[in-house]
């Protein structure tokens, strides 16, 4: 916890307690809502101010704070403080104190950690042959834990015909971003991770220089630069970040009569004129935040919300599916997730008609 986490939740205390002693001398529900406004904008204001002393998403961090933490405690100091005289207001301010704490408890404890299996089976007289590929998104990760290590072994259990790594498999920077690589190849290997077709590897925006050591020594390819390769019966073009960024990028069938998949970190590349039967990406996270009928909040992509997470059909016959990745942003952004659980996708493709 850093000095701005600190200053912004000891202010908070303070404003905490002038808003329970306002009310407390009226105990009203008037006074109510004006303690609550106040609290609520204090909260707003001194998270954009401090933030600004920040970086990232050191804004969303404070605010965090001050919903989930400050929020609750205001609402179950209200009331403790309006139950003798105002039991109706009293029992809404605690209900709203009891959703906070449950979604709280949820995004930051639970739902993180709550790893969601998705299978997708596409139908194609393109494909040769029965193909299993298990895509790895956002591993995104400060240490290489119980929950890490058990998603890795979940993708051997899914018995691939081919793993492809979609970028992003570190939330630090320098040395410890080095040492989280040492320790995932480290783990990967005693666990002999491997596929029949193998295992292919792209740079995500969140890997620095030598992230290829995350598969050195595996039976894996590291993509730096945007390639194609014929895995027999099916091709796969992995891209480089530069080029799964662009939204005018174009890519070229290597031939019409096989099974084309192209793979990026960013989906991006999905609005240019990319011929492939099969995209795929991750960096969005599905937004790690989604809301009922609103979606995710934030995708940091250029696609359309409604592409952020899951399969889409585009032009063409084309399918892009984005993965909601394995782990969660870091530095300064909260560790959260909330109707948007972690995800490793599992695609089944299966000869045959589209039809069928």
């Amino acid at each position: 916890m850093d000095w701005l986490v600190l200053l912004y939740n000891a202010v908070m205390l303070g404003v905490d307690a002038a808003a329970g002693v306002y009310l407390w001398r009226r105990r009203t529900v008037p006074a109510w809502l004006v303690a609550t406004t106040a609290a609520g904008v204090g909260a707003v204001l001194l998270a954009v101010l401090l933030g600004l002393a920040g970086r990232g998403f050191t804004v969303v961090l404070l605010a965090a704070y001050g919903l989930f933490v400050h929020g609750s405690l205001g609402m179950l100091l209200s009331a403790w403080i309006l139950w003798p005289a105002r039991r109706g207001a009293a029992t809404v301010a605690g209900a709203i104190a009891a959703v906070l704490i449950a979604v709280g408890v949820d995004g930051f404890l639970i739902e993180p950690y709550q790893l969601d299996v998705t299978r997708y089976r596409i139908v194609s007289d393109r494909v040769e042959r029965p193909t299993r590929i298990v895509v790895v998104a956002d591993l995104q990760t400060d240490k290489i834990g119980a929950y890490e290590t058990d998603v890795l072994r979940e993708v051997m259990w899914q018995k691939p015909d081919l793993i492809l790594l979609a970028g992003d498999y570190s939330g630090e920077v320098g040395d410890a971003q080095e040492r989280l690589w040492a320790s995932a190849n480290t783990f990967m290997r005693r666990i002999q991770f491997a596929a029949p077709m193998g295992v292919f590897a792209i740079r995500g925006n969140c890997d620095g220089e030598g992230w290829e050591a995350i598969v050195k020594g595996l039976p894996a390819k590291a993509v730096e630069h945007t390639q194609t390769f014929d895995l027999g019966g099916l091709w796969l073009t992995c891209l480089s970040l530069r080029d799964s960024l662009n939204t005018d990028l174009k890519v070229a069938r290597p031939t019409s009569a096989e099974f084309h998949v192209v793979m990026g970190h960013s989906p991006n590349f999905a609005l240019g004129a990319v011929d492939g039967d099969l995209l795929l990406a991750g960096h969005t996270h599905g937004g790690q935040v989604r809301l009922p009928w609103i979606g995710p909040l934030l995708t940091l992509s250029k696609v359309p919300r409604a592409w952020a997470a899951g399969m889409t059909e585009l032009t063409g016959g084309r399918r892009l599916i984005v993965s909601r990745g394995i782990g969660m942003e870091r530095d300064r952004a909260p560790l959260v997730r909330f109707l948007c659980r972690p995800q490793l996708v599992v695609i089944d493709l299966v000869p045959g008609s589209p039809q069928e």
